[in-house]
């Protein structure tokens, strides 16, 4: 087991070098970040060149990789912080822990992402405990009454609510438990950020501003992972082996949960183990609409002013995040499923 992770690790180290050239590449081919400079009055031409060659964005692609990845010992820094470099520098390199600063903000870049993330895995966390609890409830009951009326309904409404964009789900939400819940003098739910500036940033007025976008999030994938529990334990429960066991006289929960679920669970980890990696990435959709401070609209906004510091920080964090939970998710097959051996 031990040889199988170091081995998986050791294989990861090209594949992000891969993955960090393609992003560099579209990155670089996504816009000018001179351009987006100055808002409604943008800088004088000579202003943009002088820019280019500080930030050395004058250079061939290929170099100005070279020189994120492991660094220049010549470059122009901003030494006093009014935005203006002023001193020959030296700039680390990703590879030694310094993705830059932030073209729009002038902080370091993975600072900028950091102070993202707790917002981003309290929505995207929430979100994703609700889909397996009400996926598992769903998709076992499911199949357990399989073709019975109940049946039948949650079906209909898996392909329908799997059938509609987020954001017809998010607006719709908003629509019924915001503005016509305040029409009717009922308690309303807030629709945007994450908390009420007079009320200041508490555990309450959190939890009261994430239910709307944690269940725009959640009432998707529900329908998607109910369909593959479903779909999973009706071919499980037909097997042979659970037929022995119950022959065997044991009971029908030690069948369904120990003997049953455990295999039917195998494609669900799968899934999961993809979904998981996306929980940094935050929701883009979702939290534009909700206002919601996290990662989604951080590489929004930073996008529309091709910040490329911020976004390769913010892209880059998501691969290894891939890279390490696909290793955690073959682990888990090997407890799932005795059968699986990683020599």
């Amino acid at each position: 087991m031990g040889r199988y992770i170091i081995r998986r690790l050791l294989q990861a180290i090209p594949q992000l070098l891969i993955i960090s050239v393609i992003l560099f590449v579209l990155m670089q081919a996504s816009g000018d970040p001179v351009a987006t400079l100055g808002g409604r009055t943008p800088p004088r031409s000579e202003d943009k060149e002088r820019l280019r060659r500080e930030w050395g964005l004058d250079q061939p692609i290929m170099v100005q990789y070279v020189y994120w990845l492991v660094g220049n010992d010549w470059v122009m820094v901003d030494s006093d912080g009014d935005g203006v470099s002023d001193r020959y520098g030296q700039r680390r390199g990703v590879l030694r822990g310094d993705f830059g600063n932030s073209l729009v903000t002038r902080q370091p870049a993975m600072d900028v992402v950091v102070e993202r993330i707790p917002n981003t895995l309290t929505l995207m966390i929430t979100a994703e405990v609700l889909i397996i609890v009400f996926s598992l409830f769903i998709g076992v009951y499911s199949a357990l009454r399989q073709y019975s009326v109940m049946d039948n309904v949650l079906t209909a409404v898996s392909f329908i609510t799997f059938s509609m964009p987020i954001f017809w789900i998010a607006l719709g939400l908003m629509y019924i438990f915001a503005v016509r819940f305040k029409a009717w003098g009922l308690p309303h739910l807030p629709t945007v950020g994450m908390y009420d500036p007079i009320e200041g940033k508490t555990l309450s007025q959190v939890v009261w501003h994430l239910i709307l976008p944690a269940m725009s999030i959640a009432l998707i994938d529900i329908a998607r992972y109910s369909r593959y529990i479903r779909s999973n334990m009706l071919e499980v429960i037909n097997s042979d082996y659970i037929r022995t066991a119950r022959a065997k006289g044991l009971r029908e929960r030690a069948v369904l949960f120990v003997h049953a679920f455990k295999n039917a669970a195998l494609p669900l980890v799968t899934i999961i183990g993809m979904d998981l990696p996306f929980l940094l990435a935050g929701a883009v959709v979702t939290e534009r609409i909700f206002a919601w401070p996290g990662m989604g609209r951080l590489f929004l906004d930073h996008l529309t002013r091709t910040d490329f510091p911020v976004l390769m920080a913010l892209l880059m964090l998501i691969s290894v995040a891939v890279v390490v939970f696909q290793l955690l998710t073959d682990l888990v097959y090997t407890w799932l499923d005795p059968r699986i051996r990683y020599a």
